[in-house]
């Protein structure tokens, strides 16, 4: 389904015989629409002359078409940025060469929907307003001097210097969330409950969007606003499903947060506690101001920020986490506004598996089954996304006081819709790799099956079925041990499946998830056949070409010896 939003505008000169601000917007046809998104903008010429007018339409104009002529590679904040900046030195050119039009300045705010996602760009005290779930958020900050008596006056426009700095931010589009884009002559005379109580009629299908922005002009016009009076409202219908190369473009808009200390606040998040901090990424638990709910950030450690490649990785991270939608999983949450690049899960009180294991706790075979036969079940859950984990291990296995088993961290996972991620074979944790993989061969849903298999084998023993394996190693995969040597109450039949999971040979392991779970719900009413015996040729190599080379050595001898007494 394409991105579809309902849209209206409206503006009033008020009181002014002209009307110096100018409203615009493309709607562009599909693959602009994906490529480039949709793009609204406002202005408002600040010169009392025909400047003003020409400054806010030369500005409105020329952002719309140079935009779209800007190379699809480009970000959107970097196209809007060289547009507006571009039209910053025309417009102070104008007002230099021709004296008609000395002093041409204009607020500009403009605002780009593409994908799931918004962009905006903001010079002046135009303004952008954003309708949530009843709750009316301002986007935008003015740029007017501080102090009471010069609130109309502007330390930043277009035209009023050579060296402009331009706002910029970005966020996640929800269905049913309206934008408003408006002019001071609206905003300055309406309360923002009022504003909010209009939008709210367009969010909840009562009126359309160009009669909620005829609304809005009447009502600041009756509230007595003597400026023009501008307001241009979009309402989001349909969203698209998000892509990964709009998830990847996002990770170049915003910064990456700095180290964060207990009682910091970002974005209006909390921050509780420092989870973890590795050497890529930081977990905070922060708290939810407005639900009070505790929630997981994760973001880039801030030695990594400025690498593209661990920056992609990381988009590429979030954007797998919001496919995942189970309850086998944290669920990504969607923060209103974002001035740095992190996402939001759920959290959940309870512990790892491995952080249980050290902690020195006994896992009846009752129990390890049920944690296996929910392991498998979510493992499923991500095969049947076309995502590969590639690091199942007990530190990734967060076992809920709620009795949920969650999989965490999809910091290396793998899907069938990667393109311009690195997926590199050997990621991963190297006692959990399948022995394929360190021959190179590419993931697949057998290697995680078999990581899987050897969670489970340590759940039961605190061992690994070819001894743990150390980075940069690499292994000779003999014979896995029966775990039974280490758990003798271990049943059979469970036996059987765990040596199948962590078969050396990825053809003798379970073919899919479900069929492990089958294995496993069957149990020992219907028990798998122990693995074969394998031959010497498998079991090892090695000593079967040495015995060949003995058996033709002899042969040699003994043919020498019989042509030696002929």
């Amino acid at each position: 389904m394409p991105l579809m939003i309902d849209t209206g505008h409206a503006t009033l000169a008020g009181l002014r015989e002209r009307n110096e601000d100018f409203v615009g917007m493309v709607t562009p046809h599909e693959p602009e629409l994906s490529a480039k998104g949709l793009l609204a903008a406002i202005a408002d010429g600040v010169s009392g002359n025909d400047g003003g007018r020409e400054a806010s339409e030369y500005a409105v104009r020329g952002l719309l078409a140079d935009y779209y002529a800007t190379p699809d590679t480009w970000p959107v904040t970097q196209a809007l940025d060289r547009v507006i900046k571009a039209t910053n030195s025309w417009v102070q050119h104008q007002g230099a060469i021709r004296r008609e039009l000395a002093g041409m300045a204009t607020t500009l705010t403009a605002v780009v929907l593409r994908g799931g996602f918004y962009y905006f760009a903001h010079v002046g005290d135009t303004r952008i307003y954003l309708l949530r779930n009843g709750a009316l958020t301002r986007l935008t900050t003015d740029h007017v001097w501080d102090r009471p008596e010069m609130h109309h006056v502007l330390t930043r426009a277009i035209g009023l210097d050579s060296r402009l700095a331009i706002d910029h931010g970005m966020g996640e589009l929800q269905v049913r969330d309206v934008f408003l884009l408006a002019t001071d002559g609206m905003w300055a005379s309406l309360a923002e409950h009022e504003i909010a109580a209009l939008l709210a009629d367009v969010a909840t299908g009562k009126c359309a969007a160009a009669d909620c922005a005829d609304g809005l002009t009447n009502a600041a016009l009756a509230a007595g606003s003597s400026d023009n009076i501008s307001a241009l409202v979009l309402k989001i219908h349909a969203l698209p499903e998000e892509n990964l190369r709009d998830a990847l473009s996002a990770s170049q808009q915003l910064p990456f947060p700095p180290k964060l200390k207990v009682g910091q606040a970002i974005d209006g998040y909390l921050v509780d506690a420092l989870i973890h901090e590795s050497k890529t990424t930081m977990l905070y638990r922060v708290i939810d101001p407005k639900s009070q709910r505790r929630l997981v950030l994760k973001t880039l450690h801030p030695d990594h920020a400025n690498d593209a490649q661990e920056r992609s990785a990381f988009a590429h991270e979030e954007w797998l986490a919001k496919k995942v939608v189970a309850r086998f999983f944290p669920q990504v949450i969607m923060p209103e506004q974002r001035s740095f690049l992190y996402y939001l899960t759920t959290w959940h009180q309870g512990h790892t598996l491995q952080q249980r294991l050290d902690a020195g706790e006994h896992f009846t075979i009752p129990d390890a089954i049920a944690h296996a036969s929910k392991l498998v079940r979510a493992i499923g859950a991500l095969h049947r996304r076309s995502i590969i984990h590639r690091d199942i291990k007990p530190g990734n296995v967060h076992l809920g006081d709620d009795g949920e088993l969650r999989i965490l961290d999809l910091g290396v996972a793998q899907s069938g819709l990667d393109h311009d991620v690195d997926t590199t074979p050997m990621a991963g944790t190297p006692s959990f790799l399948a022995p394929e993989q360190f021959d190179h061969e590419p993931p697949s849903p057998q290697s995680d099956i078999y990581a899987a298999g050897v969670t489970i084998y340590m759940m039961l023993t605190r061992r690994y079925p070819y001894g743990e394996i150390e980075p940069f190693q690499r292994p000779r995969f003999g014979e896995p041990a029966p775990p039974s040597r280490y758990r003798p109450d271990l049943p059979h039949w469970l036996e059987n499946v765990l040596l199948k999971a962590v078969a050396r040979d990825r053809v003798d392991r379970f073919e899919t998830a479900e069929e492990f779970l089958l294995a496993l719900e069957r149990g020992a009413s219907r028990p798998l056949a122990p693995p074969p015996s394998p031959s010497l040729a498998k079991r090892n190599p090695l000593a079967l070409w040495q015995a060949i080379a003995v058996i033709l050595f002899i042969t040699n001898l003994l043919m020498l010896y019989l042509m030696t007494i002929s």
